[in-house]
């Protein structure tokens, strides 16, 4: 059992050593780039399946309450929350659109959608991401290292790894770090 924590704790290091030091000059400029939409009104949409829907859930509390700065809140809401309007679409229409019309709903021009698929090809996280893009949404797209979602995205968060949960784990890190500088940017901490 303990070669077993160990080996896990070795890869998740090793994977996001590599993520990071491959990827630091663009989570800086989206840093950037969401710092300059929440300075401007704007807002963040974030959708995703089962574990990438609870990050959604997580990242967008991050923003909302807060991450480490004593501040005002700022907007984001997770499109995975309301099981009345993800029920509703599925039935009248498809489990693939879920997350579009929530998107035709609720985002603006220069809002930013974060769509999160550790394969890169859910279905209503690239129907979702394909509309955010024609409504002239930012996408940010966070996946593995194959799919669909990496040619979307306006900046694609692809970590090289086959293993769902070592994908998901530097994608929480990601996350974080992302809402850590955003932070600090808008409220100079």
């Amino acid at each position: 059992m303990k070669r077993i924590i160990q080996q896990s704790v070795d890869d998740s290091i090793a994977v996001k050593k590599e993520f990071f030091s491959r990827n630091m000059e663009k989570i800086e400029t989206c840093a950037n780039i969401m710092t300059s939409a929440f300075k401007s009104g704007r807002k963040i949409l974030l959708f995703g399946n089962g574990g990438s829907a609870a990050d959604c859930q997580h990242i967008a509390a991050e923003f909302i309450n807060r991450l480490r700065l004593e501040r005002r809140p700022l907007p984001a809401i997770a499109l995975t929350t309301d099981t009345s309007v993800i029920t509703s679409i599925g039935n009248d229409y498809s489990f693939d659109d879920i997350f579009q019309k929530q998107i035709q709903a609720l985002g603006n021009k220069g809002d930013i959608a974060i769509g999160i698929s550790t394969s890169g090809n859910s279905p209503n996280v690239i129907k979702a991401g394909e509309e955010a893009s024609r409504m002239g949404l930012l996408l940010v797209g966070f996946s593995g290292n194959k799919g669909r979602l990496k040619e979307l995205s306006d900046f694609a968060f692809c970590v090289d790894s086959d293993i769902t949960t070592r994908i998901q784990e530097v994608h929480i890190l990601l996350a974080h770090i992302l809402c850590d500088l955003t932070e600090r940017m808008v409220f100079n901490g």
